[in-house]
């Protein structure tokens, strides 16, 4: 594990020596290639992943074969198909490299386990799941409610660092416009 798993970790809850290195035996770590798919749809999710570095997406792409991405995940981030790693059912989502990535993993068992043994990392997941809980809903508020260029003026103000890393297209699929709205936007 490294550094940077540990402060954030320590964002939420505190730890001594003896509790991280418990925790350290519950996670994994895993290097993607750019390209790689750490999850595809309707497979088995084994894991959640915590980006130590790297960036990722996750999404579907619709009978249409339109792509659309749910999220982005950089380093100090989580990522997964959430509904099928707690559900334990197979996955609607991918979660593909958008350049290399090393990620730290739990499984579903292993973060039961952890939590049942301390307490404390249960508070920590209940406080990761409600910030993604709120930024999930802002994020639909958002789609619901705002404009593609008020979408696009609060990515940049949000992420702007991201909006460098990423191309064109996967903005465009993010914000649900076109590739062409997007680049009148950007004018």
């Amino acid at each position: 594990m490294n550094d940077t798993f540990r402060s954030h970790l320590l964002e939420i809850i505190e730890l001594n020596e003896a509790e991280y290195e418990v925790i350290q035996r519950y996670f994994s770590s895993f290097k993607f290639r750019k390209h790689q798919f750490v999850i595809q749809e309707n497979q088995h999710v084994e894991h959640m992943y915590f980006v130590s570095e790297g960036l990722l997406k996750c999404g579907l792409i619709d009978a249409a074969g339109k792509e659309h991405i749910l999220q982005f995940a950089c380093t100090d981030w989580w990522i997964s198909d959430f509904q099928a790693y707690f559900r334990q059912e197979p996955s609607t989502l991918a979660v593909q490299c958008l350049s290399d990535a090393e990620l730290i993993g739990i499984s579903y068992r292993d973060m039961e386990a952890l939590c049942a043994q301390l307490p404390k990392m249960e508070h920590f997941f209940r406080v990761k799941s409600n910030f993604g809980y709120i930024a999930l809903q802002k994020r639909i508020v958002s789609l619901m409610s705002h404009s593609a260029r008020e979408r696009y003026d609060t990515f940049l103000n949000q992420y702007p660092d991201l909006v460098r890393k990423i191309s064109k297209q996967l903005l465009a699929n993010y914000l649900g416009v076109s590739r062409e709205t997007l680049s009148r936007m950007q004018m």
